[in-house]
């Protein structure tokens, strides 16, 4: 996907097949997530995302597909 926007209904590959949710933001800085650190820049950005059960998580671009 490229350059997804706040509100985009998306999917992604997780661990468990297929995850749907919403992007959040886009993060062009270093960040945590529970006590995960986020890699991030402006050069290479990552979205944060919600998942349908209230998960957040980061993920690029490339991993992302509309819904």
């Amino acid at each position: 996907m490229k350059d997804p926007k706040k509100g985009d209904e998306v999917t992604w590959r997780s661990h468990s097949g297929t995850a749907h949710g919403e992007v959040k933001k886009k993060l062009t800085g270093d960040t945590k997530i529970k006590s995960h650190q986020v890699r991030a820049s402006p050069d290479d950005p990552q979205y944060l995302v919600e998942s349908d059960n209230g998960g957040k998580a980061a993920h690029k671009a490339s991993a992302l597909k509309k819904a």
